[in-house]
C-alpha cells in the first residue's frame, strides 16, 4: 500500500506540485495559505453572526474626514469600480487583446472576469450580511455587504490589466505595479469613507480577489 501510495505521490502528484511551486514561487505558496487562513476566520465569524467591534469603531473614526471637497473625490473613485464603468473597462481591454493577437490573455481575461463576478454574486448571497448604517450615506447600495464587489472586482481587473502591461513593457513595470496597488486600494478606501462597507468586507473582498487572481495568472503562465 505504501508503495502503491509512493508511486502515485511520485508520477502524479509531485510533477504538478513542482510546477505550481515553480510558476507562483513558494513566497506566492505563503501567502495564498495565509490568506485562505484570514478568509477562514471571517467567515466563521460572519456566519455566526458575530459583530466586529473594529468595524464600528474604524468607520466612526473615518468619518471624521468627512467633508464636501472630500466627498466628491471619494465618490469620483468608487465610480471606477461600479458595474457600468467596469463593463467599459472590460470591453476594451478584451478588444484589444484580441486586436494585438494576445489570444491566451484574453481567453484568461474573460475567466477571471466571469469567475469575480459568480464568486462576488455566490458569496454575498451565502452570507447575507448587512451593511452599515451608521450615517446619511451619499449612495445607496440594496446588494449584501459580504465580501466588497468592488474590493474583489477591482483587484482581478486591475491587478490583471497591471500583470498583462508589465508583461509586455516591463521597463515600465514599477510603475504600473504601483499605480495599481494605489488605486486598488483607493477603491477599497472609497468605499469605507461612504460607509456602505465593513473593513471585514474589504479586507474578505481584496483576499477573495487575491486568490481569483493569482489562480488566473497561474494557468496564463502555464498555457504559455
Amino acid at each position: 500500500m505504501l508503495k502503491k501510495i509512493s508511486r502515485f505521490w511520485l508520477r502524479r502528484v509531485n510533477p504538478r506540485l513542482a510546477s505550481l511551486i515553480a510558476t507562483i514561487g513558494v513566497v506566492g505558496l505563503a501567502i495564498c495559505l495565509i490568506i485562505l487562513f484570514v478568509l477562514a476566520k471571517l467567515a466563521g465569524e460572519v456566519l455566526e453572526g458575530e459583530a466586529f467591534a473594529f468595524d464600528t469603531s474604524f468607520l466612526l473614526w473615518l468619518h471624521q474626514f468627512a467633508n464636501p471637497n472630500l466627498d466628491n473625490v471619494m465618490l469620483t473613485i468608487t465610480h471606477l469600480g461600479d458595474p457600468n464603468i467596469v463593463v467599459i473597462v472590460v470591453g476594451v481591454t478584451l478588444g484589444t487583446l484580441w486586436w494585438r493577437h494576445y489570444r491566451e490573455e484574453a481567453k484568461i481575461f474573460v475567466l477571471a472576469c466571469l469567475g469575480a463576478l459568480i464568486l462576488n454574486t455566490g458569496l454575498k448571497l451565502a452570507f447575507g450580511k448587512v451593511r452599515p448604517q451608521l450615517w446619511h450615506q451619499l449612495i445607496s447600495e440594496t446588494s449584501f455587504s459580504f465580501p466588497s464587489g468592488h474590493a474583489l472586482g477591482s483587484l482581478v481587473l486591475y491587478g490583471f490589466l497591471a500583470y498583462a502591461l508589465a508583461i509586455h513593457y516591463p521597463k515600465q513595470a514599477k510603475f504600473i505595479y504601483s499605480f495599481a496597488v494605489v488605486l486598488i486600494a483607493a477603491i477599497g478606501v472609497s468605499r469605507l469613507y461612504l460607509g456602505v462597507h465593513w473593513p471585514t468586507d474589504i479586507i474578505a473582498g481584496y483576499g477573495v480577489g487575491c486568490l481569483w487572481l493569482m489562480m488566473c495568472i497561474t494557468m496564463l503562465k502555464l498555457q504559455k
